[in-house]
């Protein structure tokens, strides 16, 4: 599974200030109307969904526009996308805006508003597997274009493994005639977009519902994959403070907006401006806690879970401690405390989420049936959660089930079409080598190109997905860019073992072992770590250490990847054989 993110935990439905704050209610009911543009306003926004292009416009880009011009284009049009609409057509009128008005914006789930957008979807996405393109600069150009089209439809995630449920909290909107929290905490999006733009318009210095729809727009962005949305939350939170600077509702929120962003940096200063005017923030502290493990500052992190625990105990803090845990090599408390937080949930999207939490944790220690039992469970609660769904497909594939694994991954990607599970469907396809496999699996690899120039449109920094995947499907010389530019701004296991796999790539192993050693140092057991390291001392001769951890990644996780798997073991069976 790809690395959890500050996406990573369903948050509080309600963040309470402390007892002796003013809520932002008592502190914005009654200043006075004032007509104010509201970020993102269309009609077409209304449904969330934005005005959709033909599918077939760029399903037939020609060899003459290059993988760098649809860069190019992509990102005008976002920036376009920004100053306007979801549609990307500039300002629209208003009175219509596209938002949620959910308070958790770190959880995702797939919408049943998203059904319109999903045969479209498919389309293109058959397209991209099946027109038989075979110049890469074309392929690329005609699969990014066909994820546009998706993007524009509102039909994927953006992001990491999202974790918890869209709409499955709400913060209590702080004026009379804002939507009522029940609205957003039942998930139904839609009517509360529509209720608290309606607010906006009769109370717009309300700067409570202003923070409310920046942080829904950080939800709409994740759970549709509409990266206009960045901005326009950006502007929104912005709104918010210029109305009452300082208030941490809005500080929260661009905490979380600077964390979906990847902004780790800047997500750790909002989320400590937050806590100084309200110390019981609950985003505040779970995004406080998101960042510093990001960052790779683990021990850090720990203190901020055990304050946040202090502060706030519940499901999203017991996540984020397990997962603190499971990074410095504690795998049974980890388990313990996810254990725990499965039998304090009781809403829908809480069990899911801690369940796949579960599923990925059994995963990483190679207890695949173990694995498939938790996602089983999530799925109980939730049918359509796709990080379940993704989980359940690698299970799958590690147990020797390849073909539910490569039926499961599809389904997933043809809805949200992420790297993680695209390169996994690739590595699939690539190890079944049936007919016409191997053009699938480009098919997926061009698509994570494609997301990449997308995301940096939406003003993302993809550079960790763009280095693990380009490093084994793509432009190698991009990943060890991307690779050494994401270490540069932080220094997490993740990142040192991207950096090393970019350097090994590039025949740069002694300048790569470094990295590999420090990616292994926390004790986190991660079988692909433990493979890269071995592969990495295989080259620069260090025989003994490189046959210790490719049996370790082995005896740990088998099936760790399709690809990485057959070469640790064709490595190891070399070693031996010098011996």
């Amino acid at each position: 599974m790809p690395p959890r993110t500050t996406d990573s935990a369903p948050e509080r439905r309600d963040d309470h200030p402390h007892p002796d704050q003013e809520t932002a209610g008592e502190s914005s009911v009654g200043r006075g109307p004032e007509r104010a543009s509201i970020p993102g306003e269309g009609a077409a926004a209304e449904t969330g969904a934005g005005a959709r292009p033909d599918p077939a416009d760029g399903a037939e880009d020609g060899p003459g526009e290059s993988a760098h011009g649809t860069h190019d284009r992509l990102r005008a049009e976002s920036e376009t996308a920004a100053e306007g609409g979801p549609d990307g057509h500039g300002s629209p009128p208003p009175g219509t805006e596209g938002g949620a008005g959910a308070e958790n914006a770190s959880r995702t789930h797939a919408l049943s508003g998203d059904d319109a957008g999903v045969e479209p979807r498919v389309a293109a996405l058959r397209r991209a597997a099946d027109g038989g393109r075979r110049w890469r600069a074309a392929h690329l150009a005609g699969c990014a274009a066909l994820l546009a089209v998706a993007l524009t439809g509102g039909a994927i995630a953006f992001g990491g493994v999202g974790d918890g449920r869209a709409g499955s909290g709400a913060e209590a909107v702080s004026a009379a005639g804002a939507p009522p929290a029940g609205v957003l905490a039942r998930g139904d999006l839609d009517a509360g977009i529509g209720s608290l733009q309606k607010h906006l318009r009769a109370q717009p210095r309300d700067f409570g519902s202003w923070a409310t729809l920046g942080i829904a727009y950080v939800e709409q962005a994740r759970t549709k994959g509409d990266p206009s949305r960045y901005p326009q939350a950006e502007r929104a939170l912005k709104r918010s403070l210029e109305l009452d600077p300082g208030n941490d509702q809005a500080l929260a929120g661009r905490a979380a907006l600077a964390a979906a962003r990847h902004d780790f940096t800047g997500a750790l200063k909002d989320a400590d401006r937050a806590l100084k005017q309200n110390p019981y923030s609950e985003r505040a502290l779970c995004t406080r806690i998101d960042a510093l493990v990001e960052l790779g500052r683990y021990e850090d992190a720990a203190e901020a879970a055990r304050t946040a625990d202090d502060r706030r105990p519940g499901v999203p803090v017991f996540t984020r401690y397990a997962y603190v845990k499971e990074l410095r090599g504690d795998v049974r408390t980890a388990r313990d405390v996810l254990e725990r937080a499965l039998e304090a949930a009781d809403a829908p999207g809480d069990i899911a989420y801690v369940a796949t939490a579960l599923g990925q944790l059994a995963w990483n220690q190679g207890e695949y049936k173990a694995a498939l039992g938790h996602y089983a469970r999530a799925l109980a609660a939730d049918e359509d959660y796709l990080p379940a769904l993704e989980g359940r497909a690698r299970a799958q594939a590690a147990n020797g089930d390849r073909a539910a694994a490569v039926e499961g991954l599809e389904q997933v990607v043809a809805r949200f079409p992420l790297p993680g599970p695209l390169v996994a469907l690739g590595e699939l396809y690539e190890d079944r080598g049936a007919d016409g496999d191997r053009a699938k699996a480009g098919d997926q690899y061009a698509l994570v190109d494609a997301w990449t120039s997308l995301a940096r449109a939406g003003g993302v920094n993809a550079d960790l997905d763009s280095a693990m995947a380009a490093a084994d499907h793509g432009d190698k010389k991009e990943a060890l860019r991307a690779a050494r530019a994401e270490w540069n701004r932080r220094h997490s296991v993740h990142t040192a073992d991207a950096l090393a796999w970019a350097l090994h790539v590039n025949g740069r192993d002694e300048e790569a072992l470094p990295y590999a050693r420090r990616a292994t140092a926390t004790g986190y057991r991660n079988a692909g770590f433990l493979y890269h390291r071995g592969i990495i001392e295989r080259a620069t001769g260090n025989d003994r250490e490189a046959r210790e951890h490719l049996k370790a990644a082995l005896d740990l996780n088998p099936g760790f990847s399709p690809l990485g798997a057959r070469e640790a073991r064709t490595a190891l069976k070399d070693l031996e054989g010098a011996r």
